[in-house]
């Protein structure tokens, strides 16, 4: 009767070896590949948000909704909220799922905020998207943001380069073509930053070099982070900034973690 032989301790070592090697080559394409269909999930999610969207201004004159014009009872989370009822998860990108209690890592974090409901009391939204403000329906100026400078309908030209909503660290800003990029990515952090920079709120590596945006015709794409600078945020925003190809910028200006993406 033959004796069965087993493997030997180099064997075993080799095998082990080659299961080690694999797994390095396989991880970092497993996880890229976890990044693409998160961003993908994103984008089909922002999708969502645009009919949300239009079936909001559809029902109120091809307007958005007030925002600051009246308060925390109308901001986009409130507003909104008859047409995605109790579906939180389409408040949150794929990415930042997670809550950021420190209000200081914004990019990859989701935030929190209590806000004042339209028939009384509050609720915590938890949120990885925000509103272009420059949306809000607003009937006069607020500080240094005047009336002018507001979209007044869905109803205009160019609505695709309009952005309206996306991955964002803080559930509203008002971007604009002056706004300089940060020095470092976590840099701007999450949460109220006032209302100066607003363009970092948008401007997060969360997409490797993209975010996601929702624009004013219902479409979604991905955006270049440099690329937010060429948008049109507000009815007077100067497309051609300081930020810009055509208003000068070049690679070296950027900050050392933008230079590598494409410029615009």
């Amino acid at each position: 009767m033959r004796n069965r032989r087993g493997f030997t301790l180099i064997e075993l070592l080799v095998v082990i070896a080659i299961i080690a090697l694999l797994m390095a080559i396989l991880m970092p394409a497993l996880s890229r590949v976890k990044k693409q269909a998160q961003s993908v999930a994103c984008r089909a999610r922002l999708k969502s948000w645009g009919l949300m969207f239009k079936f909001y201004s559809d029902d109120n004159n091809a307007s958005f909704n007030p925002g600051w014009a009246i308060g925390e009872s109308a901001l986009w989370m409130n507003a909104l909220r008859p047409y995605y009822k109790d579906e939180w998860d389409m408040l949150k990108c794929p990415t930042a799922t997670r809550v950021d209690e420190s209000g200081v890592e914004g990019t990859f974090m989701a935030m929190t905020r209590a806000c004042d409901l339209p028939g009384g009391g509050e609720y915590v939204y938890e949120f990885s998207y925000g509103i272009n403000s420059w949306t809000n329906a607003m009937t006069g100026d607020r500080g240094d943001r005047k009336k002018e400078e507001f979209w007044k309908t869905t109803d205009v030209e160019g609505a695709y380069r309009i952005p309206v909503f996306g991955d964002a660290t803080w559930h509203d800003a008002w971007p604009r073509a002056t706004d300089q990029p940060i020095a470092m990515p976590w840099d701007f952090g999450g949460g109220s930053t006032g209302t100066s920079g607003e363009m970092n709120h948008f401007c997060l590596d969360r997409h490797n070099g993209w975010t996601n945006m929702l624009f004013m015709d219902w479409s979604v794409r991905t955006v270049g982070l440099k690329e937010l600078w060429t948008l049109e945020w507000h009815r007077e925003y100067i497309e051609s900034g300081p930020y810009t190809k055509a208003g000068g910028m070049i690679p070296s200006d950027w900050p050392q973690w933008l230079r590598k993406y494409k410029d615009y």
